[in-house]
Formats: structure tokens, sequence, C-alpha cells
């Protein structure tokens, strides 16, 4: 049996690395069952270093909670992989507030999400270049001054997690240059893209952006000042942002400043996306001559939104044409401020543009504005539409502008069969459909977001976390200004404070010792947490097994806690009144084989949930009329009154 001196003799040896020391506390922190295990490099380890974020969590779950924690359970896989030295070392930068300078090291030890610092490129490309197997590039001052040739980007930073490029400069001051983007960043999550000054000043040639970023997971790009003062240097967007989720979508700020006959096609673009939104800002503002086609624009996708502000500002005999544009989407949001104010001969044709089947908002204020020859059509206009300060002259004609009348929305496409298409099959269903022998869709519950880990409660507890602290946690984790990152950190930071629904308690937690805090202090000590075992049976049909209600059954309390995307692994936790929870098994419907284990939620009260919830979406019905069930999606898990 060793004693406390010992032990403390051996943690000077550990500590000081002249041999490897490797503890196992069978029994919390006392040392009557320690056992010690000297080794060298190689040696496999028998046993829990007891300083490890890992311990420290075990320990902390056995003190707090009534049933011990196993070592297989799901929870430990997501605290901290951090070493005892290392999470010692942390904490203390954390403390002197000095961690940005080591971030690299700390986002790869802690196993974070954080973006890569790109420093600037100084390869040279003096001739055609086909880029296939880059990613996370800074390409600055590319292909400046080139004459003629084809640079081409096909299948670049395809199906990666982070994708963060930067194209600074590029293409400047080029005469008859081409650029190709095809399957660019294709199926990637969280995708950064800044085109600075790209293409400033160039004649002739063209951008070809085809299959860019199609089914990206937050996508954020960015083109600044892309095209200024260029001549005749078009740029062709098709399928760009296609099937894409959530995100900040594209800023186009001062795009074809000053241009010069500079034509741009934008075809599919953002077509079937989710909650999309697209800046135009400044864009074409001087132009000459500047022809802008957007046809089948955020067509049938969810919820977009697109800001034109002073788009066309100043510009001559521009020529833009609105085809389809938010043709079948649902709801979406559209505000066209100063657009084409003070043209001249400006040419603008919107066609079928905003016949969402759920009514979006348009708002046009100071649109063409002191403009002089303009025309501009609206044919077969969306409803629910505001012209504020629209200047009332000649050349501006409305032809079947669906006006809220009820022959106009006739001509709505979609109806009530398309009132669902966004809420996918099985997401929400009816508690009766959880009884042995029921056939039913599953969604996809895979889990989409980053792989992190929590940060050890030494850690965390001293970084700062509140939106009015943006500046210090943009130091902290490299986020420049506007960036994805520093959109991701406000928009989890704002959901954390938001105040609770009626009824709910939240809290967001970045430890696992803060989500036992939180489950407890609603539950009490004698609590179990829960999710569904695997993805297996995700985007199918099912069938379900047999059937458990937990706590008997009964009405009962839990606690939820589901993923935010930020730099460490964030929970939003909370607890909602009137709930019954159930553990099912799931077969394959044909050859009715267990593949699964599912945990699924019902919400008894749903009162103060909006009419527009997707749960409504799909099953009809409406607030405080149903329960809606759902099931607890990868890495998302529930917390209940245990059982036993």
């Amino acid at each position: 049996m060793l004693n406390l001196w010992t032990f403390i003799f051996l943690c000077f040896l550990h500590l000081s690395s002249f041999n490897t020391v490797f503890f196992l506390f069978k029994e919390n922190c006392n040392f009557r069952t320690m056992q010690v295990v000297l080794g060298g490099v190689g040696d496999s380890l028998v046993s829990e270093n007891p300083f490890t974020p890992k311990a420290s969590v075990i320990r902390y779950w056995n003190k707090e909670i009534r049933r011990e924690i196993t070592k297989t359970h799901f929870l430990l896989s997501k605290v901290s992989p951090l070493t005892a030295v290392d999470s010692a070392s942390f904490s203390k930068l954390a403390a002197q507030n000095d961690l940005a300078s080591h971030l690299p090291s700390f986002c790869s030890s802690a196993k974070l999400f954080c973006f890569p610092d790109l420093s600037p490129s100084l390869e040279k490309h003096p001739k055609d270049e086909r880029f296939a197997v880059y990613s996370n590039m800074n390409f600055s001052n590319y292909g400046t001054d080139r004459l003629a040739g084809v640079d081409s980007f096909k299948n670049y930073s395809e199906d990666s997690n982070i994708v963060v490029d930067s194209f600074h400069r590029y293409s400047r001051d080029s005469t008859g240059h081409k650029e190709q983007f095809a399957n660019y960043a294709s199926e990637g999550n969280v995708v950064d893209q800044n085109f600075h000054s790209y293409a400033a000043s160039a004649t002739g040639g063209s951008g070809n952006f085809n299959n860019y970023n199609r089914e990206v997971n937050n996508p954020n790009l960015r083109f600044s000042s892309y095209g200024d003062d260029s001549n005749g240097h078009g740029q062709t967007f098709k399928q760009y942002t296609e099937n894409a989720n959530a995100g900040n979508g594209q800023s186009f700020s001062s795009y074809g400043k000053n241009g010069n006959g500079v034509p741009n096609d934008f075809s599919s673009y953002g077509k079937g996306a989710n909650v999309i939104g697209s800046g135009f800002s400044g864009y074409g503002e001087a132009a000459n001559g500047a022809n802008d086609s957007f046809t089948s624009y955020g067509f049938d996708s969810n919820a977009p939104q697109n800001t034109f502000k002073s788009y066309g500002d100043g510009g001559n005999a521009a020529v833009n044409t609105f085809s389809s544009y938010r043709d079948q989407s649902n709801v979406g949001d559209d505000s066209f401020q100063s657009y084409a104010k003070n043209s001249n001969g400006e040419k603008v044709d919107f066609s079928n543009y905003g016949q969402s089947f759920n009514e979006g908002t348009d708002k046009f204020t100071g649109y063409g504005q002191g403009a002089v020859g303009q025309s501009i059509g609206f044919k077969i206009y969306g409803r629910n539409s505001t012209f504020k300060d629209y200047a009332k002259k000649e050349g501006i004609v409305f032809g079947r502008y669906n006006n809220g009348s009820s022959s106009e929305t006739a001509q709505v496409k979609g109806g009530s069969s398309a009132v669902n298409k966004w809420v996918e099959p099985g997401k929400f269903f009816r508690e009766k459909l959880l009884k042995q022998g029921t056939v039913m869709p599953m969604p996809d519950i895979k889990d989409k977001m980053p792989v992190r880990s929590f940060l050890p409660r030494t850690i965390v507890s001293k970084l700062p976390f509140s939106s009015s602290k943006i500046g210090e946690l943009k130091r902290i984790f490299h986020a420049g200004d506007n960036s994805t990152l520093e959109t991701v950190m406000l928009d989890a930071l704002k959901e954390c404070e938001r105040a609770p629904s009626p009824g709910e308690t939240k809290r967001c937690v970045g430890s696992a010792e803060d989500m036992i805090d939180f489950a407890t202090s609603v539950l009490g000590r004698n609590v179990e947490v829960r999710t569904t075992e695997n993805v297996k049976g995700s985007k199918q049909n099912i069938k379900i097994g047999s059937v458990k209600g937990i706590d008997g059954g009964k009405v009962t309390k839990s606690v939820s806690c589901h993923q935010s995307l930020y730099p460490y692994l964030l929970y939003y936790c909370h607890s909602v009144p009137e709930v019954r929870v159930y553990e099912a098994d799931i077969l394959d419907p044909k050859s009715l084989e267990k593949i699964n284990h599912g945990v699924a939620i019902c919400h008894l009260d749903t009162s103060s949930w909006s009419s527009n919830h997707g749960a409504f979406l799909a099953l009809g019905s409406g607030p405080g009329r149903i329960e809606v069930c759902h099931w607890i999606f990868e890495n998302d898990m529930t917390w209940t009154i245990s059982d036993s």
C-alpha cells in the first residue's frame, strides 16, 4: 500500500518527465485502491491518469449522480482529450489571457473547431494551372497582369470539413484571362471564402462558377470589390450554393463597381437551399452597360433572404433580369434599397418573381429614385410586397401583380401539397406511432457538425462567453471581421442569451461538469442520460420494435441537450414542461433485424410554439392542439429521472 508521500513523490517524477507514471483511482479521490504502473515510452496505458479531464469528469459524475458512470458511457467520448500536463498548461494560459498566441496547438490538442490561419501565398504560377487537390489556401496577387490563359479549380476543397480560402487581388489587371471554378468546395461543412479585389481592372476574359459550394453546410462567401473597374470580364454563377444549408450565404460588396460592359449570369443560384442569405451592396455601382441575369435564383428554396442595397446606383444603360426569382420557395424575404437610384437608361425586368407558396416579404425602398429613362417591368410578381418611395413615373409597368386578391393568389404554385416539402419525412410524428409494428420514415439523424470536444471546466470558466465580449472572443480564436467564425460565435451566443420560452428552463454548457450541474439542478441526483445508439435507419423506412416508456410512460421532466456550432463543444440544454420519453428498438422493415435503439421525446404542451413551426407544417393542426414527437439525433441527448 502506497502512502500519500510516496504518491506525491511519484507525481513529481511524472511532472518532471523522469518517468511515465500512470495512476488508477478505483474510488473517487481516496488512495485506498490506487494502482501505480511505471513504464517507458511505448508501454500501454493500463489505467486512467487521475489528473486528466476525463478522470476529473468521472469523479465529478460519481460524486454528483447516484449511479456510477461506466467507462464506455457515450458522454465520456465528448470529454476533452487533453493530457494532464496540457490541461494544466492551457488553463494557465487562459488565466493569463494568452491562449490566442498558442491557438493552433490548443485547437489541435483539445480537438476544437478552429479556422486555419492563412498566410499569404508566395507561390509563382506564371502559366495555366489546374488546381485539383488544393484546400485552405491564400491566393494573393495570383494571375496579376496575366495575358490570356485559363486557371481551372476543379474538385477543389471537395468534401472537406472546414474550407477556408482567400483570393486577394486575383487576376488583377489581366487581359483575356479565364477562371473556372467547377465542383469547388462541394459537400463541405462550414465554408469560408473571400474574393477581394478579384479581377479588378481586368479586360476581357471570364469567371465561371459551376457547381460552386453545392450541398454545403454553413457557407459564407464574400466578394468584395470583385471586378471593380473591369472591362468586359463577365462572370457566370451556375448551380451556385445549390442545396446548401443555412449560413450567411454570399456577400457581394462593390461588385462590378465602375465596370464597363460586364455581363453577370446567376443561373440556378441558391436553388433548393435552406435559409440562405445573399447581400448585394453597391453591386454594379456607376457601371456602364452592365448586364445581369438572375434566372431561377433562390428557386425552390426555403426562407431565402436577399438584400440589394444601392445595386446599380448611378449605372448607365444597365440591363437586369430577374426570371423565376424565388419561384416556388417557402416564405423568403428580399429587400431592394435604392436599387437603380440615379441611373441612366436602366432596364429591369421581374418575371415570375417571388411566386412562393408561402408568403414572403419584398420591400422596395427608394427603388429607381432619381433615375432617367428607366424601364422596369413586374410580370406575375408575388404578393405581400411593399413599394415605399417608389418613383411614380413613366417606365414602370405592373402586369398580373399578385397583390393578395383571391384570383391572383391562385397563381401561386405549390398549394397545400407543397406546404411540408421543407420538413423532412419523419422529423416530427404523433405519439400514437410509437408502438410495436409501426412502419414509419426516419429522418436523417446524422450529426452534420464538425467534431469537437468539451473543454475542461478549469479552462472554459476562464473564457468570455457573451455577445458583448465578441471582440475578445475573436482575438482568442483568430476570427476576422465579418468572418464565418465571427458569425458562428455570435449566433450561438445570441441563442444562449435569448430569453427562455414560457415554461422553459435553459442553459448553455461547454463542459461536462456544467451539463451535469444543470441536469441535476432540474431533475435531482437520480438521473440517467440517453441518446439514440447510432444513425442506422436514417432517411429510410423503419419498423418499430419493442417500446419502453421512461418513468413508466408517465408525463415526466426531462433535460434535452442539443449541439450549437461553436469552437468548442457547446450544448444548448433546456427543460420544457409536460413530456414523455421513450426508448424503442428500430428494425429493418424487410429483414426485421434490429439495426438501432432510438430515443424519442414527445412534447405534450405545444401551446407556446409558433404556428409556422415545422411540426405543424408537417403534421397539420396548430399550437396547443396536438402533441409532437421527434427522435433524439446523433450526439444530442436527453436526461431523465432514473427508472431504477
